[in-house]
């Protein structure tokens, strides 16, 4: 993936970091040895990576500290049951379009993380567009409305895009929909069907939680503006990693029945993302609404719209072309645009009340 940019001609390249304390990069190269899923004793450990055995269990120690299935067998060594498949520029680089290498700027593959929105903003705030930032692991993902995006290591993908619109946030009306397919469109490339779209920015599989899509943005409201459009997927988490989410989720193995390489999953969603980000401000919505309506979860359903601390009912019109959503009831027909709108099915409207 080198020798290829943008207009400036600036080169694609990865930068792996780790937050570990201690020595993080001999962390590093003990998951690299442990990723083939077979036992490596700590000698063995140790002559490959130039350290002594002691050093060789303290890192063990923090790679336990990451929730990864780490078996240790006397006489036999350590191992990572199944395996372990990290990010690697190489084979994204092998599975991305052309086109794709040359709108990013530059890619950061990086370990363990708070955010990779936060990576990206403080890119956006410089002025940086079509830089990637992904990570093996973020402690604290922000999803919508405050909530906590859970990424355990190495099994799930987090990941963040910058993006510059000339012409300020008028231009990005309806945006986290147009993500939303493009994320559906790229599973869809990888074999995963039956998806759904949950307004504004949430990926079903037979109701539960797979994707989720967040944006932010940097900038004028009427100038040039920066948007960072961070997008998690669950792809094979441990189910006690995910004990504190609030909500049914799902994880693409277990939709499709095996495991997936997450770097060609990666390479997808760039493909996708990057098209609708250079491609929206002349398009806007409208060239994604057929799509999106049509995989829209919640269509001609009774829901419960919370905004401002009220629940409003009604049947879901759907979104128009501006990507806001539209409820009817006896008041008539209603519009909501993002921000803190949280939609709802509506499980017992008798008793005022809406669940997931």
């Amino acid at each position: 993936m080198s020798n290829v940019g943008r207009a400036t001609g600036c080169s694609l390249v990865s930068s792996r970091q780790e937050s570990l304390v201690g020595n993080s990069m001999s962390v590093e190269s003990l998951l690299k040895k442990l990723a083939d899923g077979r036992f490596h004793s700590g000698a063995e450990l140790g002559k490959a990576l130039g350290v002594s055995r002691t050093a060789i269990w303290k890192q063990v120690k923090k790679v336990e500290e990451l929730g990864l299935p780490l078996e240790s067998v006397k006489g036999k060594g350590y191992r990572l049951v199944g395996g372990l498949e990290l990010l690697s520029e190489e084979k994204i680089g092998q599975s991305i379009s052309k086109r794709t290498q040359l709108l990013i700027s530059k890619l950061d593959l990086v370990g363990v993380t708070e955010s990779t929105n936060t990576i990206a903003m403080a890119k956006a705030l410089e002025g940086v567009s079509g830089y990637v930032c992904a990570a093996e692991q973020q402690t604290a993902g922000r999803g919508r409305r405050g909530r906590q995006w859970s990424s355990p290591y190495g099994s799930s993908l987090a990941l963040s895009v910058t993006w510059e619109f000339a012409a300020g946030v008028a231009a990005i009306e309806g945006l986290s929909l147009a993500v939303g397919v493009a994320v559906v469109n790229a599973l869809a490339v990888a074999g995963v069907e039956s998806l759904q779209l949950k307004w504004p920015n949430d990926v079903l599989h037979n109701g539960k939680k797979l994707s989720g899509v967040l944006l932010e943005i940097a900038g004028d409201a009427e100038g040039p503006c920066r948007v960072v459009v961070g997008v998690g997927v669950n792809v094979s988490p441990p189910p006690s990693a995910m004990k504190g989410v609030d909500q049914p989720w799902t994880d693409i193995s277990t939709i499709v029945g095996s495991s997936i390489s997450r770097n060609h999953l990666l390479a997808l969603l760039l493909d996708q993302l990057l098209e609708v980000l250079s491609e929206f401000e002349g398009s806007g919505f409208k060239a994604y609404f057929k799509r999106w309506s049509h995989l829209d979860a919640y269509l001609n359903k009774d829901v419960a719209v919370r905004l401002a601390g009220k629940v409003i009912f009604g049947r879901n019109c759907g979104v128009n072309e501006s990507g806001a959503i539209v409820i009817e009831n006896e008041s008539g027909r209603l519009v909501f645009n993002g921000g803190e709108v949280s939609l709802r099915s509506v499980s017992d409207r008798g008793n005022g009340k809406a669940a997931d």
